[in-house]
């Protein structure tokens, strides 16, 4: 089932944790590549529709709600070099943080809303957070160094934090510029019948 009609390509990015909202990306009008960040209510029943949440230039991409669906932290290219940004859900005019320094990539928030964390080259950077009475940050802290893909830019995520804040699961490379091996089993039926 199709959760609403579009007419361009679109990345759904995140869920409200409340079910309300999706938040996707989606190419701007007359480009190939640049992208604005638009939400659509889930509690439309059939007739939903998107509304456009933010536009600017370059790309805007990899949007997370924060826990409370009060704040929206995403990646976009806007200064020329990839940041990570949060502004207010769902009026984004009503201010704008930059939360990185010196390059960001895949946001996500901690569960409990008290961090922020994203990469930065390989490495994954955690940023404290609040979000009462308005949205506040301290300053990046690196966490660890991860074998991952340099230079991502794609509008999807390779890890996540844990529940409770204290693991990640990340996707790394399998080696140098080498797929892990393929196993093709043919006539696989024929075990079956052993």
């Amino acid at each position: 089932m199709p959760l609403f009609a579009w007419d361009r390509q679109a990345y759904a990015n995140d869920w409200s944790s409340d079910g309300r909202w999706v938040i996707f990306s989606t190419l701007k009008p007359g480009t190939a590549t640049d992208n604005d960040l638009w939400v659509v209510p889930m509690d439309g029943g059939a007739d939903r529709k998107p509304v456009s949440y933010l536009v600017a230039p370059g790309k805007q991409q990899q949007a997370q709600f924060s826990p409370d669906g009060r704040f929206v932290a995403y990646g976009s290219d806007q200064s020329g070099t990839f940041e990570i940004y949060v502004q207010p859900f769902p009026n984004a005019s009503d201010g704008k943080w930059m939360v990185s320094s010196g390059g960001g990539i895949e946001p996500r928030w901690s569960r409990d809303g008290k961090e922020l964390f994203f990469f930065s080259g390989q490495t994954l950077m955690a940023v404290p957070v609040s979000v009462q009475p308005t949205f506040s940050n301290g300053a990046p802290v690196a966490l660890f160094d991860a074998a991952i893909q340099s230079g991502y830019t794609n509008d999807s995520h390779r890890w996540q934090v844990s529940p409770d804040g204290k693991r990640f699961l990340l996707i790394t490379n399998a080696g140098k510029d080498q797929a892990p091996p393929l196993d093709v089993v043919v006539n696989w039926q024929a075990g079956l019948k052993k």
